[in-house]
């Protein structure tokens, strides 16, 4: 697989990393399997996080013996000194190394949250001291504010950025991603599959391959994944019109409401289950009719009778959605595609 310097960290990794949210679901000796074929596939980047349930220890255990090669990156979301410094000996210990490639702060997406990690003996600088001392190899940070991480970027403080990228999500071209190779930034592509919402893998990895300075990151859950995955990165690179024509009708019908799904507006005080309710119509699409208009899906439409109308959830989105309207409107949907469903 092609290469890709990581911004001035220098290191050279795969153009597709491996994503380790995913392999939290599966058996432990499945997970190992799916961390080892994607290595054995070229897949020479490893990402996860602290907070990724078992994620660390499975990567840790997969990689027991095949560690040269590969660049190991993991991320805290502490923003006090004490709880970081515990997060870092967490994931040295769960991964099984003395040293961490890439060590980032996880889902800086606050102002606050940013000077929070740069107080006087804090998280940045038990980073910058465990980096002086050979522990950790780079520093880098995830967000899904593209303002934030603009500052971010321009601070001198971080050798990479991670941030949400696909042909739907699209925000980083503008500004992001030139402001990131003037800092010489490594750019790291989260949510490359909008998190489970795009689901033609060739659409999606063609486009990124149009950019070639950056990695990807898409979560992989099984063997068949990254397989094609690879496969479509090997093949050819252009996207045909076909293909153009393709994502334009599925930018169009996604329109500039399209939740990334990162979680930021959540919990609700009501119990409402915002993700499920913003993506309740591709839900419907990719579940049975029995789940998405059984107890299940009646449950969570119902609970949207709770909303308060207090607005926290829009004022927490980084990317400005109209929460409330959305699920306002998919709450009719429901209602009209239930009484098909049931003929009445």
């Amino acid at each position: 697989m092609r290469e890709v310097r990581l911004g001035r960290t220098d290191l050279m990794v795969s153009e597709v990393g491996f994503g380790g949210i995913p392999i939290q679901r599966l058996s432990e000796d499945e997970a190992i399997r799916v961390v080892r074929r994607s290595i054995e596939l070229g897949v020479t980047m490893i990402d996860t996080a602290n907070g990724y349930g078992t994620s660390e220890e499975r990567i840790g255990r997969a990689i027991a013996g095949r560690r040269e090669g590969l660049i190991l990156a993991t991320k805290s979301p502490a923003r006090d000194g004490q709880r970081f410094r515990q997060n870092l000996e967490t994931s040295f210990e769960r991964l099984c190394v003395e040293h961490i490639d890439l060590f980032q702060f996880h889902n800086v997406a606050t102002e606050e949250a940013y000077q929070q990690i740069q107080v006087p003996g804090g998280p940045l600088d038990i980073a910058r001291e465990a980096k002086a001392s050979n522990r950790i190899g780079h520093i880098g940070v995830s967000s899904h504010s593209p303002e934030l991480s603009l500052e971010m970027v321009k601070s001198g403080n971080f050798e990479t950025l991670m941030f949400p990228f696909n042909f739907v999500t699209d925000e980083a071209v503008e500004r992001l991603l030139p402001a990131c190779r003037e800092n010489d930034v490594g750019f790291i592509a989260m949510k490359p599959l909008g998190g489970g919402v795009l689901e033609n893998a060739t659409l999606v990895f063609k486009y990124l391959r149009q950019f070639p300075d950056i990695v990807s990151i898409p979560g992989i859950e099984t063997i068949g994944e990254i397989e094609e995955i690879v496969s479509i990165m090997e093949g050819p690179g252009e996207l045909t019109p076909e293909e153009r024509a393709e994502m334009e009708r599925i930018r169009r019908d996604m329109g500039t409401r399209f939740c990334r799904r990162c979680g930021y507006c959540e919990p609700c005080p009501q119990g409402i289950d915002i993700s499920v309710m913003m993506h309740l119509r591709s839900f419907a699409k990719r579940f049975s009719a029995e789940m998405i208009f059984g107890e299940w899906g009646r449950r969570v439409v119902d609970r949207v009778e709770q909303c308060a109308d207090c607005g926290e959830c829009e004022d927490k989105c980084p990317y400005a959605l109209p929460i409330r309207e959305v699920i306002a409107e998919n709450v009719v949907w429901y209602e009209q595609e239930m009484a098909k469903h049931t003929g009445s």
